[in-house]
């Protein structure tokens, strides 16, 4: 029986409807991963120290909070890309910048724009500052800055001027005018031990892009170069190009460090620093950051499934896998598609396969970056 025309247009229009919705959904899908990430987050770790004050809890325990300096730096990272999503306001950004201006670390008496590195509660209840700053957390600090001064251009001069004063301070007191490198902090003197220890993940060319953008220091274009160097000289001493979580940065060698030199046995491993480096090197378009990515990316692809840690040679240090070391990597993969690496972009996306913990500050956090940088 031939089928009245208004039947078949009927059929037509619920076909398109329904094919026009699953296009919706699956665009809106990596959208919704990224608010349900951000909003996560932002309730589990966001703590008001007072009406204009707030940090990232970087503890398991509410009633014991701990705030970090590298913390502080990703949750003004955070909230201003949740800010350019039209996800969080200006205010919610100044709380963060509020809590870092009043806990910046002073040098020989010298109050500077560098952030004291951890802040808890002693055995008294008191809310007590461990003095000395962290330069990671000063480069995400001033990273966030230089975002947020596009995000909300009405404060776009206070942001910049701030970021100006954190450069001054980095280069003032976070520097080895030796090597032209970065130190790991404020507290690393010429008659330190530590004068020449590196943390690679501190190897930001964007951000020292950034600041010299700012700025307009030149020594910001030479720190650039001899953090890259270092980190292509490590990239080159094994095959599966892995650089250590913090290295010896001399006069004229470069080399991983040994175990328990800095914090734990893996000082000299990929560990729970250099597995930020994929992130730090993400988005640099210079030849020497796409040189040492690429090679990490290859031993990665290689692999059945990557765990929490490897020894530099690409041995598993455990069994388990990771937020903290996946997140990076989809963050890598994602931002450089066109490179031959689709099978990590979809083995790494078990991390959105649940929502985002409440019970790991550091797990949180990347895959809070990952999602909201990585899925665009």
């Amino acid at each position: 029986m031939k089928r009245p025309g208004y039947i078949w247009l009927l059929a037509t229009i619920v076909a398109f409807m329904y094919i026009t919705t699953l296009v919706l959904v699956r665009a809106k899908n990596p959208e919704h991963i990224q608010r349900q990430a951000y909003e996560r987050w932002q309730n589990g770790y966001l703590v008001a120290k007072n009406d204009q004050q707030a940090f990232v809890n970087t503890s398991n325990n509410k009633t014991r909070p701990i705030a970090l300096s590298e913390a502080q730096g990703y949750g003004l990272q955070l909230i201003a890309k949740a800010g350019e999503k039209g996800w969080a306001r200006q205010a919610d950004f100044e709380k963060l910048l509020n809590y870092y201006l009043a806990h910046r670390d002073y040098v020989n008496g010298r109050q500077t724009y560098l952030m004291a590195w951890r802040q808890k509660y002693n055995k008294q209840g008191k809310w007590v500052t461990d003095h000395n700053s962290a330069t990671d957390g000063d480069l995400y600090i001033a990273a966030a800055l230089h975002r947020a001064a596009v995000v909300w251009p009405s404060r776009s001069a206070y942001y910049q001027k701030i970021e100006r004063n954190i450069a001054t301070d980095i280069l003032r007191y976070e520097y080895n005018p030796t090597t032209q490198t970065l130190t790991v902090g404020d507290w690393v003197t010429k008659e330190s031990k530590y004068y020449y220890l590196l943390r690679t993940s501190d190897v930001m060319p964007d951000v020292f892009d950034d600041l010299y953008e700012t700025s307009h220091d030149i020594q910001w274009q030479i720190v650039k170069d001899n953090m890259l160097d270092r980190l292509v000289t490590l990239s080159s001493q094994h095959r599966t190009g892995l650089v250590p979580d913090f290295a010896w940065a001399g006069e004229k060698t470069t080399s991983a460090v040994k175990a328990r030199t800095v914090a734990s046995i893996h000082d000299g491993d990929y560990g729970a620093n250099a597995c930020r480096v994929p992130m730090m090197l993400a988005q640099s378009d210079d030849p020497r950051a796409q040189k040492v990515l690429n090679k990490m990316m290859r031993f990665f692809s290689d692999q059945y499934y990557i765990t929490a840690g490897y020894s530099l040679e690409g041995r598993r240090l455990v069994k388990y896998q990771s937020n903290s070391f996946s997140a990076p990597i989809f963050y890598a993969v994602s931002c450089n598609r066109n490179k031959g690496y689709d099978n990590l972009f979809v083995s790494q996306k078990y991390i959105f396969s649940k929502p985002v913990t409440t019970k790991n500050y550091y797990d949180a956090t990347l895959t809070t970056l990952a999602a909201l940088e990585g899925m665009n």
